[in-house]
């Protein structure tokens, strides 16, 4: 941020009430931190549009995906029973952002006859003698509100439907600005998540993760350099 520029105090006080989240979700110890990075999302999902942590919105087996890349495609429908018709194999009906949802995970492919495409995410790298499974997560969060450092046995992908993106590993800083962004990250290294901009980012997750080990996995051995920050261009 330049130097004649001031954060509102509006921003600091998200900031700290996300410093102070993130503060007491390790007081609690690992099986409160799990339970904060994969709980269920709320059947009507109302509450969970609100600011806060992500939930979990499904969980699939998906097995060896036989190839060295895939994309993770998103269709909008009018109803459930529009894409629960387009709906084939481990591919979820998801209810969101006040839209009904199909998510696939696959090569491109023809688009489903009932439903619209949004958006394909990609090429995310896999290893094609892995079995893998997906889980689908969803979260809400106010400028300046950060995800726990964690790491995932597996690529991750993002999508936001509002507000801007940082995400931080040690590999550097990835930026999406707007409504559709989206960022894809190597399973392995720790990372931080940063809501940025003026309005709240609502967005999707992918994690596709080695059935065999835990999808996520709060750490605390890396200090991020704060390249994610208020102000960032």
């Amino acid at each position: 941020m330049p130097a004649n520029k001031t954060v509102p105090a509006s921003l600091k006080l998200r900031l700290a009430a996300s410093i102070l989240a993130a503060a007491a979700l390790l007081a609690a110890g690992p099986s409160a931190m799990a339970q904060a990075t994969s709980r269920p999302c709320d059947a009507d999902g109302i509450k969970d549009e609100q600011p806060g942590p992500a939930c979990l919105l499904s969980h699939e087996n998906i097995g060896k995906l036989n190839a060295d890349s895939v994309y993770w495609s998103l269709y909008s429908y009018p109803s459930i029973e529009a894409a629960q018709r387009d709906k084939t194999g481990n591919s979820p009906v998801i209810k969101a952002f006040g839209s009904i949802w199909l998510f696939t995970v696959g090569p491109l492919s023809s688009r489903p006859q009932n439903g619209q495409h949004i958006a394909d995410v990609g090429p995310i790298s896999v290893d094609k003698n892995t079995s893998y499974d997906a889980e689908f997560l969803k979260s809400t969060f106010s400028p300046g509100m950060s995800a726990p450092i964690h790491v995932h046995s597996g690529p991750e992908a993002f999508y936001s439907v509002s507000g801007d993106t940082c995400l931080e590993t040690p590999d550097g800083v990835q930026l999406g600005r707007g409504a559709g962004n989206s960022l894809v990250v190597r399973g392995g290294p720790p990372m931080l998540l940063m809501a940025l901009g003026q309005e709240a980012r609502k967005g999707f997750a992918l994690i596709l993760h080695d059935a065999s080990l835990p999808p996520t996995t709060l750490v605390h051995n890396w200090v991020p350099k704060g390249l994610c920050k208020p102000g960032i261009q």
